[in-house]
């Protein structure tokens, strides 16, 4: 696998609060392999979600350049960057993100307003993917009404609603019981099995020691890349994965 569907060039990151500077990202350079499921690991507060941010376009870098399918994102409209995330990316986090007012359902059809298919084949698509998540029974059901788990599967179901390519994901097991993380799990490593290129933020040891690529970022900085199994993943263990100690 040498097709490369994400790439960063010397990624850097500057935040300036209160005339202070604080360096997440300190010249980052990684690339991820399409199809490929890769972990982000290192110790809180290093870099990593920022890391994550950036390579999905979710904010701009203060130096370097960021590579999706070989078009500098960089260079992109605030409108134009939008829509690429629309379209080739599904983001998944830690807190659900989930519309309260709205059902399982609608919450799903809201992420279809960049779809290239008809309205009126939204509904089905938002009932195939809950479908697909094992919540075909929660349909009409408001996020208050789901357990942590249910809520991150529909959060899920919405990530695929446009069909991406690419999934995100910034510790989308971190909030859930050890039966909640086991389902989410499934569903994830199933999703890579489909053929989906995953990239996860993550602490948790169940994700990283199925991962192909490893990418450790510590004090903002790239320390290492680990290359791990290669092949497709089998369903994850019942059970919580152990914390990474960093």
């Amino acid at each position: 696998m040498n097709d490369t569907v994400i790439k960063t060039e010397n990624l850097i990151k500057t935040y300036n609060i209160s005339k202070v500077k604080t360096h997440a990202l300190r010249g980052v350079s990684l690339e991820v392999p399409r199809g490929s499921f890769s972990c982000i690991i290192g110790p809180s507060g290093h870099g990593k979600s920022t890391l994550m941010h950036l390579m999905g376009g979710l904010d701009r870098p203060t130096g370097g350049r960021v590579f999706i399918d070989g078009s500098d994102i960089t260079k992109l409209s605030n409108s134009d960057l939008a829509e690429l995330r629309a379209k080739k990316i599904g983001f998944i986090f830690q807190f659900f993100n989930l519309l309260q007012n709205l059902t399982a359902l609608e919450n799903i059809e809201t992420a279809m307003m960049f779809s290239e298919t008809k309205d009126e084949n939204h509904h089905g698509r938002a009932r195939e993917l809950l479908s697909l998540v094992g919540l075909s029974e929660k349909l009409k059901a408001k996020p208050s009404e789901l357990s942590g788990g249910q809520q991150q599967r529909v959060a899920i179901a919405r990530a695929l609603a446009n069909n991406p390519d690419i999934l995100l994901m910034d510790e989308p097991t971190g909030n859930l019981d050890s039966e909640s993380e086991a389902e989410v799990l499934e569903n994830i490593f199933d999703l890579h099995n489909e053929g989906k290129t995953v990239v996860i933020v993550t602490h948790n040891s169940e994700i990283a020691k199925r991962a192909e690529i490893i990418y450790k970022i510590r004090d903002g900085v790239l320390e290492g890349v680990t290359h791990g199994e290669t092949g497709k993943h089998a369903r994850p263990d019942r059970g919580s994965g152990e914390n990474i100690r960093d």
